[in-house]
């Protein structure tokens, strides 16, 4: 006897729009790549009133996926913890600190936590949804991100820290990948899994964390931090996209990081020519290997950046003037 059809349920890719035909009995959240772009299609999986609809990326703690609210009717993200992370104690506080760190800060480039939940032993986070790529797509995109477009990204996460910092949190692992954008293009803050309080004291031997191409040089020679710290990792962070490359480079990660202490860093104009005097020092001043030679608010950097911006504006707008 022949065997009998599979059924097959007709499902939209999220990358390409192009309808697939999957089997209606495919595992829950196994994946199938799209007969035409190869983006990750899924059938949907229900989570409380969550209907989970498309996959969006992966990470050491879970995988986040596009979602839709039933009962509010409207699209979220979800971020599923990997179950075998759930009997790891420290990488449940990691979560959990994540949930709680984000989820008291209100502002516009914050990622907002909408509920933390948990369905048949698997944990799941409910976030705003901001899934129009990140400042790292686009370095890797464009090799060289627009100066005027950086300065507004930097603005607006300089005010994004300065609103945590009210709230006493450090975010402590700024880099390109941990910005986001929405569908309106606005920048959004993500990941406060290593956020720390500034009114908890650090234990001495504490396991350092952060991104070694980001990290600010006295979390690494003195194992201490302050907001200063995430200025450092901020403007990083901008001379990556500003310039395409890191601010330093090394075949060995520890190397990178003994970089940030030890090796004087070379002027983002010196790399790329073109961009501007004010920009170039707000970058430098930010990245000073001492935090007191740093702008010691984000008030400070924030008009920094303001002003290379409104010179930049005046040049390519008024290029006589």
């Amino acid at each position: 006897m022949a065997e009998a059809k599979k059924s097959l349920k007709m499902v939209p890719c999220g990358g390409c729009g192009s309808k697939n035909f999957i089997p209606s009995d495919l595992p829950k959240f196994q994946t199938i790549p799209c007969n035409k772009c190869g983006h990750p299609v899924m059938m949907a999986v229900r989570l409380r009133h969550f209907e989970l609809r498309e996959f969006i990326a992966a990470g050491g703690m879970g995988s986040v996926y596009r979602a839709f609210d039933t009962v509010l009717q409207r699209l979220v993200a979800v971020k599923l913890m990997k179950k075998e992370m759930a009997e790891d104690p420290g990488s449940m506080e990691s979560f959990y600190r994540e949930a709680r760190a984000a989820a008291g800060l209100n502002h516009t480039n914050i990622v907002h936590i909408y509920a933390f939940d948990e369905v048949d032993e698997q944990q799941f986070l409910v976030m705003e949804l901001a899934d129009a790529g990140s400042l790292d797509n686009r370095i890797e995109k464009e090799g060289r991100v627009d100066e005027l477009y950086v300065l507004d990204v930097g603005i607006k996460m300089a005010s994004a820290l300065d609103c945590a910092l009210k709230k006493k949190l450090l975010h402590l692992d700024l880099k390109p990948a941990n910005i986001l954008f929405n569908t309106d293009g606005e920048p959004k803050l993500v990941d406060f899994g290593l956020a720390q309080r500034i009114d908890v004291e650090k234990e001495k031997d504490s396991a350092l964390f952060g991104t070694p191409y980001y990290i600010a040089p006295e979390r690494i020679s003195e194992q201490r931090e302050d907001h200063r710290s995430d200025i450092y990792s901020l403007a990083g962070t901008l001379y990556h996209a500003l310039t395409g490359h890191v601010p330093f480079d090394a075949p060995d990660m520890n190397d990178v990081a003994m970089a940030h202490v030890n090796t004087p860093l070379t002027a983002p104009s010196l790399v790329v020519p073109e961009i501007s005097k004010e920009t170039n020092e707000a970058i430098l001043t930010a990245m000073a290997k001492a935090p007191d030679e740093r702008y010691q608010s984000y008030d400070e950097f924030i008009m920094a950046m303001t002003a290379a911006r409104s010179h930049l504006l005046v040049k390519r707008f008024r290029p006589n003037g």
